[in-house]
This record gives structure tokens, C-alpha cells and sequence, in this order.
């Protein structure tokens, strides 16, 4: 199985480029994205050296039928998708904070629940709770959009006061945050499986908000298996979850959290098919779909076939 780890493309009309920790965006003169989602992965805010084949088509296609199902809560960037590692859409001006909600105590919030902190973002966390409990209400806790190294938490009232995001916008963010949590959750339990925390990313467009980027997906989003979970937690066992959170395991497990100093581990062979696999599951699991697997014989040329003929087709 071969990964896409760099992506050089050139399309018809690019006027620039952006390569992100796992996403290449190509902007177009048409205000246009071509957004291919490669193999890489990241934790940590690192990116790992090696490549997980087809988790840029599993994060490509599980976003896609997300978006197109929560366009009648919020408007998307999506288009089009001509190829299963690419998606096209519309050009928007990215809000520079990540609406991240948790519904339960996991992760991030349960490394912080830890250390003591009783306030997250702002918002108060209840005394008691143990790792992977559910909240009595999901808590938003926002992060600021660094264009390098780590995202970094803020409060709402901060992200106003600093004048990151206008009030008017932000409560919008945080009703339609809200929202498609909702649809998530539901949709996620009609699949056996809890949405437990996600984040989203917005872009301003004309005026208006915009979703843009992922949702819903591995790298965005961590989900537990519904059967079990009152069991599991009762016994104070780990739950049995479908998330990137296993590598990030692995990495702290092998001496790495992306603290100074700290040398990344290469994942042997053996742990990149477990993590296939696990990507792999997961879309079958969320979709209720059998995947399948994208002709990996030439993965650049494929994708650039893929786009010309699109874009030769709708201009």
C-alpha cells in the first residue's frame, strides 16, 4: 500500500499554495479551493515521518458526507469532490479561532482535569468527575488558529475583547457549534457510537459564516463504542474508542509530546497497518458503508487526472 506524504500539483487557474500538517490547499483564480487530503499524520501539533494509507481518502469522503448532510444548519464550502482524496469548494476568509465542544470529559479537558483545573476555556468543569464522563451540558472551549506550532485555549470573552471574532459573529459560532453537535451525536448514534468531542472552523464569505474544512472525522473528532460505555465507565475501564487518540498514546508511550527536546519515534510498519485499519473501521462504522479502497498505483497522478478533468468539465 503506498501513501501520498508530499503533494506538488499544479492545476488550471492556481494562483497559490498552502501545505498544511495534512491537508494542500490550492487556491484557484475563480475563488475557488482544491483541498487534497494527503496521508500524513499528525499529533501533538508534529507531524509523524511516515504516512497512513487511505486516511486522506477515509478523512476526504467521511467530511463530504458530513457536510452534505448538516448544509440545512449551515452553509459549507463544499462543491465538489472529483476525487476521493480531494475536495473543492469555495474560497473563504478562515476565522482565525477553532470552535472545539466536548461532550464528555476526555483528552485534552481530562489531561487539565487531572493537573486540577476546574475551569477550561473559561467554563467550569464539575467537581467529581472522572476521565471519559459526560458533562451535563456539552462545553464549548474555544482554541486560537495558530499558523504554526500549538493551538492555544481562550475564553469567549477574550476571543471579544481582543476583537479576534465581533460578539454578533461568535454567538453565531457557538449556536451553529452547537447545531451541528446535535446532528453529529445523533447521527453517530444511530451507528452504535458516541461523538464525544469535535471541533469546527469557520470562514466568512460575503458576509456570512461559512463552514469550511473537516468535520466529523478521526482527525477532528473523537468517538466511543455506545455498547458498554455505562459498563466500562462504572468499572473504571478505558473506553473503547475510534479516534487518533491511540497514537497519541503510542507517541507518549514511546517519550513523545511534542515538548522541547522530546525525539519523535518512527512508527514500525506493523503499527501504520493498525492505524489503517483503525481509520478504515471507522468509516465503515460512522457511514455504515463498505469502503473502498482508491487505485494507489500512482496516487499524484491520479488525483491530477482526476482534477483537470473536473475542472476542464465545469469551466
Amino acid at each position: 500500500m503506498k501513501a501520498i506524504i508530499d503533494s506538488k500539483f499544479h492545476f488550471e487557474g492556481q494562483i497559490n499554495e498552502y501545505n498544511g500538517k495534512v491537508r494542500d490547499v490550492y487556491t484557484l483564480e475563480n475563488d475557488q479551493l482544491v483541498m487534497v487530503a494527503s496521508d500524513r499524520i499528525s499529533a501533538f501539533d508534529h507531524i509523524l515521518p511516515k504516512g497512513i494509507p487511505f486516511k486522506g481518502q477515509v478523512l476526504n469522503q467521511v467530511a463530504t458526507m458530513f457536510l452534505r448532510a448538516t448544509e440545512d444548519i449551515v452553509p459549507n464550502w463544499l462543491i465538489a469532490t472529483p476525487d476521493p482524496s480531494v475536495a473543492v469548494g469555495i474560497a473563504c476568509e478562515p476565522i482565525r479561532v477553532e470552535m472545539v465542544i466536548r461532550g464528555y470529559m476526555s483528552g485534552h479537558a481530562a489531561r487539565e482535569y487531572k493537573a486540577g483545573k476546574r475551569e477550561l476555556c473559561g467554563v467550569p468543569m464539575p467537581e467529581g468527575m472522572v476521565e471519559n464522563d459526560k458533562f451535563p451540558v456539552p462545553i464549548i472551549t474555544p482554541a486560537t488558529k495558530a499558523e504554526e506550532g500549538h493551538d492555544e485555549d481562550i475564553s469567549r470573552e477574550d476571543i471579544i475583547a481582543q476583537g479576534i471574532v465581533p460578539e454578533d459573529i461568535y454567538i453565531q459560532l457557538e449556536e451553529y457549534t452547537r447545531a451541528l453537535f446535535q446532528r453529529g451525536t445523533e447521527m453517530a448514534a444511530e451507528q452504535g457510537l458516541i461523538l464525544v468531542d469535535t471541533k469546527y472552523e469557520f470562514g466568512m464569505k460575503d458576509g456570512k459564516v461559512i463552514l469550511i474544512d473537516e468535520i466529523h472525522t478521526p482527525d477532528s473528532s473523537r468517538y466511543f463504542y455506545k455498547d458498554g460505555y455505562e459498563e466500562r465507565q462504572k468499572a473504571g475501564e478505558e473506553q473503547k474508542q475510534l479516534s487518533k487518540e491511540f497514537v497519541r498514546q503510542w507517541l507518549i508511550e514511546n517519550g513523545f509530546q511534542g515538548l522541547e527536546g522530546q525525539v519523535m519515534p518512527v512508527m514500525p510498519d506493523d503499527f501504520v497497518q493498525v492505524v489503517t485499519d483503525r481509520y478504515i473501521e471507522l468509516y465503515e462504522k460512522i457511514t455504515g458503508r463498505t469502503f473502498e479502497k482508491s487505485d494507489t498505483s500512482n496516487i499524484t497522478e491520479r488525483i491530477q487526472s482526476n482534477v483537470d478533468a473536473y475542472l476542464a468539465k465545469v469551466n
